[in-house]
């Protein structure tokens, strides 16, 4: 019996130890980026993406703060639920695309100061860490 015990300890100590497999532990992590494009297109408005924690997106959309999970891991990319503050601006048609292009991206590729995100739909946002 008492092995059964040790046994499930330190299984139980293991399964919580799991290392960040998302595109925060691949460079994401430690910057703050700043959306440049979406689709082509220079984005008309700030936006900002973080990874605070593991498992965790938050950043400040052209209107609002969001926050959400992150549970993918590197290089695919799965964002959401995302929740945000709900104040009103004249951007607000920028932070609607800016979220929906977040929750649709699936595939993330760092490469020095770039973030790309994008989908086989076509979707591509660039960002850049901030200075």
């Amino acid at each position: 019996m008492k092995p059964l015990v040790i046994f499930t300890l330190i299984l139980a100590s293991l399964s919580a130890c799991r290392a960040d497999e998302s595109v925060r532990a691949y460079g994401g992590a430690d910057q703050v980026w700043t959306l440049k494009e979406l689709n082509g297109a220079s984005f008309p408005a700030t936006a900002t993406l973080t990874f605070p924690k593991a498992g965790e997106i938050a950043g400040q959309g052209p209107c609002n703060r969001y926050f959400g999970a992150l549970s993918a891991p590197y290089p695919w990319f799965k964002a959401g639920p995302i929740g945000s503050t709900r104040m009103a601006c004249p951007n607000l048609p920028a932070e609607t695309a800016f979220l929906k292009a977040l929750e649709a991206a699936t595939i993330s590729e760092v490469a020095g100061d770039t973030l790309v995100l994008s989908n086989t739909d076509g979707l591509e946002m660039v960002f850049k860490a901030s200075e």
